[in-house]
């Protein structure tokens, strides 16, 4: 699991806490129950209400895939494709049938069957680009949900917010309970903006840049198989697959083939 989400998280939520206590706020005067019912059902009701009982299932499997896993390396692939290309170029298309069914990634495995099995090169293309995109929509739900989630958030706080102040203007004989009940009405708020902020915006953001790069990592597959059949030098399917790789990882492939 890549820490980076969690760690991030948790040091937003410490730091605005101290913030508060460094402005004179007691920590203790944050913890409402009622206001954290009122923005967790609320804000996750309203979201359900948008959307169908299967994105749900969808947006938690996205969501547990999202922050328990992490992005493919391209370095694996890039050696399998560089492989099969000198494969290919050496005993034929035909000869990748065996090696194929080896290579653990899904992807790639069906990109070098419709490589052998004699496909046209626009049909790979299209084939292999429709579960792309079909991929692309999928992981699209989970983020839509997070980020649904953070829009809504903030609006059931400000609702929590009137609701409290209500009961206060009900009870303006006592001062002291007033002004008790107003810093209570804002809890709600706060929670929606933190929540917001603090977890719905960042999970959403994070499950987008996975898919981007789960998308970039199969576009290189793409290209790789497309070289392969066209019969292109192992030495140029080997360059073009490395311009899909930073320079850093770049450069740690090639020393690792040098060596």
């Amino acid at each position: 699991m890549d820490p980076a989400t969690l760690v991030g998280i948790v040091l937003a939520v410490i730091t605005i806490s101290i913030g508060g206590v460094m402005e004179g706020g007691n920590p203790g005067t944050w913890i409402s129950p009622a206001g954290l019912i009122l923005i967790i059902g609320g804000t996750f009701g309203a979201t359900m209400a948008s959307w169908t009982l299967p994105d749900l299932m969808s947006s938690i499997t996205a969501t547990i895939k999202g922050l328990t896993g992490k992005p493919e390396s391209p370095d694996e692939a890039v050696k399998d494709l560089v492989m099969f290309a000198e494969i290919a170029r050496r005993d034929g298309l035909l000869a990748l049938e065996e090696a194929g069914r080896k290579v653990e990634d899904k992807f790639l495995r069906k990109g070098v069957e419709l490589a052998v099995d004699g496909t046209d090169a626009e049909e790979i293309r299209d084939i292999l680009e429709s579960e792309i995109h079909a991929m692309k929509q999928r992981h699209s739900v989970g983020e839509k949900w997070w980020v649904n989630v953070g829009t809504y958030a903030p609006t059931v706080g400000i609702c929590g917010a009137v609701l409290g102040l209500i009961a206060v203007m009900l009870n303006l004989s006592d001062p002291a309970a007033a002004g008790h009940g107003i810093a209570a009405a804002f809890t709600a708020t706060l929670y929606g903006v933190a929540i917001a902020n603090v977890i719905a915006f960042p999970i959403g953001g994070r499950l987008k840049r996975l898919s981007s790069l789960e998308v970039h990592h199969k576009e290189m597959i793409l290209e790789g198989i497309l070289s392969i059949q066209a019969g292109a030098n192992p030495r140029v399917v080997e360059q073009k697959l490395l311009s899909y790789l930073p320079p850093k990882e770049r450069a740690a492939l090639q020393k690792e083939k040098a060596a």
